[in-house]
């Protein structure tokens, strides 16, 4: 009613629909034949109850069967896995048999991705959106790079640029990023928030290219960081990272997750896992299943485990406090320039 949105309740909510189901419950009698010709399938078949997007990703990676992998989910109910949709924003999602209440993250939500399930979720605004203009904000013609992929390219600089055999992350000590240039969704849910950089200098070498890009993917897994602990405060017990999208395909991004964090990280077979979470609803809605748990254990399948670098535990539990002295000393400046 505060927003003006009144009508929507009007004649038994016919507008938005007044009843209810299950994601991949079957829908009246299939494909019409209007809508089966349209997409060049039979009359009748089977369509099941949809889901946003990002919560068909999350079907079609969180349930995987993991028996082999050695991880800390393995033989855990679903309630110790999140999965994380990563594209040009990203969507951490968790679920849970009670309902958790999680400060600056949505829900709970039952039944919103697994039916009889509560559903939290978290997210970042900007992160494939973030990390692209960093990569591409340099002067052309420090950049001697002739085509293919500018992520592979700056990652293998990055490997170039360690000759004494120690991890890449450690490049980024004395640069820190605050990633929130479009608000920050999740835990602090404030889109007033800005970005933040510390340790620059005048040099625009590919260097310099390089260690913003490291310094902003390391400033993600953070904020990824931030969020599991908002999470765990409330109840979750979350051991293990179900990684898919666009972002899921880079090889740095999705190591530094995981040693930012110290969860292993499972990414898919298949990296298109929406369309692997589609075809779980429909299975179920065919009756192929019986359930959404069973579809997704036959369905979705691991193909790489990435473990955590043990050894940067110290590192990254250091650069966590400077992550978190940067949030609090952006309210410190809003409160200075905010007296009177």
């Amino acid at each position: 009613m505060r927003i003006g949105l009144e009508d929507l309740l009007e004649n038994n909510s016919s507008k938005i629909g007044s009843v209810t189901c299950p994601p991949g419950s079957p829908l009246g009698d299939g494909l019409t034949r209007e809508a089966a010709a349209d997409l060049g399938l039979d009359p009748g078949t089977a369509v099941g109850a949809s889901l946003i997007d990002a919560h068909a990703g999350g079907l079609g990676v969180i349930g995987a069967d993991v028996k082999g992998f050695l991880l800390p989910c393995e033989d855990q109910p679903i309630t110790t896995r999140m999965a994380m949709i990563c594209g040009t924003s990203t969507c951490h999602m968790a679920i849970s048999e009670q309902a958790l209440f999680v400060p600056g993250v949505w829900g709970p939500c039952l039944s919103a991705m697994v039916p009889g399930m509560w559903l939290n979720e978290g997210g970042q605004s900007a992160t494939g959106r973030l990390v692209s203009p960093i990569s591409s904000s340099s002067e052309p013609c420090i950049l001697p790079f002739t085509g293919g992929n500018i992520y592979s390219y700056l990652n293998s600089h990055l490997s170039s640029m360690v000759n004494d055999g120690s991890a890449v992350d450690l490049l980024g000590s004395s640069l820190h990023v605050w990633p929130d240039f479009h608000g920050n969704r999740s835990p602090l849910a404030d889109p007033t928030l800005k970005g933040m950089m510390i340790g620059l200098s005048l040099s625009q070498t590919l260097d310099d290219l390089a260690l913003l890009y490291l310094a902003t993917v390391q400033a993600l897994a953070l904020g990824t960081l931030h969020i599991l602990d908002a999470m765990r405060e409330a109840g979750h017990d979350i051991r293990t990272l179900f990684l898919c999208g666009g972002l899921s395909k880079n090889a740095l991004f999705v190591q530094i997750h995981a040693n930012a964090t110290g969860l292993p990280v499972v990414l898919p077979d298949q990296m298109e896992a929406v369309l692997i979470g589609a075809a779980v609803l429909g299975a179920c809605a065919s009756q192929d299943y019986s359930s959404i748990q069973e579809a997704m254990e036959k369905m979705a399948k691991v193909g790489k485990v990435v473990q955590p670098d043990r050894e940067l535990q110290s590192f990254y539990e250091r650069k966590y406090k400077v992550f978190l002295k940067l949030f609090a000393h952006q309210r410190e400046y809003q409160a200075i320039m905010n007296q009177r």
